[in-house]
C-alpha cells in the first residue's frame, strides 16, 4: 500500500493542529506554510475531513480549523481511512466490497492480505495525534531544542 500525497499531508496538518490544540483556530495559512504545503491544496484535503467530523471550521477574522476532538481520541487510521478510503492492500480483503472475488473462498493468498491489511490498521489505529505531538517533543529536546515551561 502506497499512501497518496493527500493523505501523507492530512496526517502532518493534522499533528499540526494537534500541536496547537487548545490555542484557538489555527489559519490554513499557517499550517501550509509550517507544514510546506500548497494552501489550496490543503484546503481540498481539510474539507473532506471536515465532512468527516474531524475538524472544525471557525468564520470570522480570528478564523482557523481546529480539531474536533482532544488529540488523544484522533488516530492516524482515522485521517488516513478519510483521506485514502479503506487499508485493504487488494479488493478481496476490503470489508467495505460487497462484492468478492470468484476464487475467495480457495484462494491462498488472501490470507497474506488478510494479515498485511490487519497489520497496517493495527499500526495506524495504535498512533493518535497526541501521541505525534509527544514524540515531536521528544524530538526537540534531543536536538537541544530545550522547552521551558513555567
Amino acid at each position: 500500500m502506497k499512501l497518496s500525497t493527500k493523505g501523507q499531508y492530512g496526517v502532518r496538518a493534522m499533528f499540526d493542529l494537534a500541536q496547537h490544540f487548545g490555542q484557538g483556530p489555527v489559519s490554513l495559512k499557517l499550517v501550509a506554510e509550517r507544514q510546506d504545503i500548497s494552501e489550496h491544496y490543503l484546503e481540498q484535503i481539510i474539507a473532506g475531513l471536515r465532512k468527516a467530523g474531524l475538524v472544525n471550521s471557525i468564520r470570522g477574522a480570528q478564523g482557523g480549523y481546529i480539531l474536533s476532538k482532544e488529540p488523544s481520541a484522533i488516530t492516524v487510521g482515522d485521517i488516513i481511512r478519510v483521506l485514502e478510503g479503506p487499508v485493504a492492500p487488494v479488493d478481496c480483503v476490503n470489508e467495505e466490497l460487497t462484492e468478492r472475488c470468484a476464487r475467495a473462498d480457495q484462494c491462498i493468498t488472501k490470507m497474506i492480505w488478510a494479515k498485511v491489511r490487519d497489520s497496517i490498521e493495527q499500526v495506524i489505529d495504535g498512533i493518535t495525534l497526541a501521541d505525534m505531538v509527544k514524540e515531536a517533543e521528544k524530538m526537540r529536546f534531543a536536538e537541544g531544542n530545550y522547552m521551558y515551561h513555567i
